[in-house]
This record gives C-alpha cells, sequence and structure tokens, in this order.
C-alpha cells in the first residue's frame, strides 16, 4: 500500500513535511515507528534525497521525529522538544546539584523499564544493543564513538520497553546524559566499568529475566553515581589548584 503521495510542485521538502505531519497528527504514525531510510522516502516521494533531508530537518526541529546515527529516524510523542528544552535550561542554569538530580532520575526510571525491556523486547533491539556493545569495546579511546554507541544501548531499551512515554522521556534528555558522559569517560576505568554492567545487562535482556536486569541496571546506575561524583571531586580540586 502506498502511504505518500508523489511531489510534483516547488519547495518539495515542505510537502514532505506536511505529509508526514498529517500522517503523525491522524494516527497512521505513531510514537516509536521507524521512518524508511533516506533512500525509501525519496523513491516513495518521487523527490531527490536532499529535499528528503532537508524535510527530515524540518520535522526535528518541530520535535515530531528523532534522527539517531546508525539506527534511523523515529517518531516522537512530539512533546520531545520541550522537555528538552527544560531539562537543558535545569541542567545549565549553573546549580551545582543538577548532575545529581539527573542520576537520582536514572535511577528510578531505567531499572524499571529495563525489567520492562527485559518481557518485551524484539530480535531488532536486541541487535541494536549487541551492535552497541561491539562499538564500545572497539571505541576505549575514543570517547565520541563510544558515548554515541552507549546512548544507543539505553535508547533501544528504552524502546523495547513499549511504553512511548518512556522513550519521550528518555530522548528529552540525549544531550544531557552526553554531557554527563563525556564527564564519566574521563574518570580512570570508567568506560571499561561501563562495559561490564552493559554486558550483564544485555545478558539478562538475552534471558528474557526482568529481575536479573533490572538489578543489573540497578548495580550500573549505582556506578554512574560513582563515576559522577568523581567528575565532581576532580574538578573541584581542579579549581582550588588554579586558584592558588
Amino acid at each position: 500500500m502506498r502511504l505518500y503521495q508523489t511531489i510534483r510542485t516547488a519547495r518539495l521538502f515542505e510537502q514532505i513535511v506536511e505529509q508526514i505531519e498529517e500522517s503523525i497528527h491522524e494516527g497512521r504514525l505513531k510514537p516509536g515507528d521507524q521512518l524508511p531510510a533516506e533512500r525509501e522516502l525519496a523513491q516513495q516521494f518521487g523527490v531527490s534525497r536532499t529535499a528528503v533531508r532537508e524535510a527530515m530537518k524540518t520535522l526535528c526541529e518541530k520535535g515530531l521525529v528523532e534522527a539517531y546515527s546508525g539506527r534511523g529516524t523515529f517518531v516522537t510523542s512530539g512533546k520531545s522538544q520541550s522537555m528538552r528544552h527544560s531539562l537543558d535550561w535545569l541542567v545549565n542554569s549553573g546549580d551545582p546539584q543538577n548532575a545529581r538530580y539527573v542520576t537520582e532520575l536514572r535511577a528510578i526510571l531505567e531499572p524499571q523499564f529495563t525489567a520492562l525491556a527485559a518481557a518485551r523486547i524484539e530480535e531488532q533491539q536486541l541487535a541494536m544493543m549487541r551492535e552497541a556493545i561491539d562499538v564500545m569495546d572497539r571505541s576505549m579511546q575514543n570517547p565520541e564513538a563510544y558515548i554515541e554507541a552507549d546512548l544507543d544501548f539505553h535508547l533501544a531499551l528504552a524502546e523495547a520497553a513499549g511504553n512511548p512515554l518512556i522513550l519521550s522521556l528518555l530522548d528529552s534528555i540525549v544531550g544531557v546524559l552526553r554531557e554527563q558522559r563525556l564527564g564519566v569517560f574521563t574518570v580512570p576505568g570508567g568506560p571499561t566499568r561501563g562495559q561490564i554492567h552493559h554486558k550483564l545487562i544485555l545478558k539478562a535482556i538475552e534471558k528474557r529475566n526482568p529481575a536479573k536486569a533490572r538489578e543489573a541496571m540497578s548495580a550500573h546506575m549505582e556506578q554512574i553515581r560513582e563515576d559522577t561524583a568523581a567528575v565532581k571531586t576532580s574538578s573541584a580540586k581542579s579549581r582550588k589548584r588554579h586558584a592558588t
């Protein structure tokens, strides 16, 4: 069944945006749904891939979709952008407690949705998690690649939980998490410890064991809390040295 109409007039990308927006608003596309690949969309709409890329950029700016490197483009709830702006403001407001707030939020949220994921995960999401772990194993000296794969791992779990609100919430703090991980990556042994926990989480998920999955993620959250505290202590010492 053909989902979209061929585009034949000027300002092609705007008409692509309109059709996808209409699909979202009418419920044909739902939060968590993955859009076809760029090449396939270009064929469906009868336009160039450049027009599709411009349309995807506009939809991302509107907060209707989110693009993940190596995973594709997914429909959001439409609330992610406003939540992201609010959380970005909170974290960047200068309050030294903000890092702790983010860590506490994750400690409450992630073990529970990881347990849900253990019961609901599909093979495609398991493949994403395995690939993310492989990338992290190869990227111990490459913070950018490691962190992006780390984010993919956690987002795959959120997606596997099967609740679009969970995915939307985690998606809304991706930028915050990226900044937090940049700091944690500098902690000696941090990436290695993280990988130990990631592999334990994956093992529990593969066995479809919600209790073990929750326990493994809780342990990972504790490791992140400790490493985040180490980053804070190191930064404080550095400021003190510079002050003297």
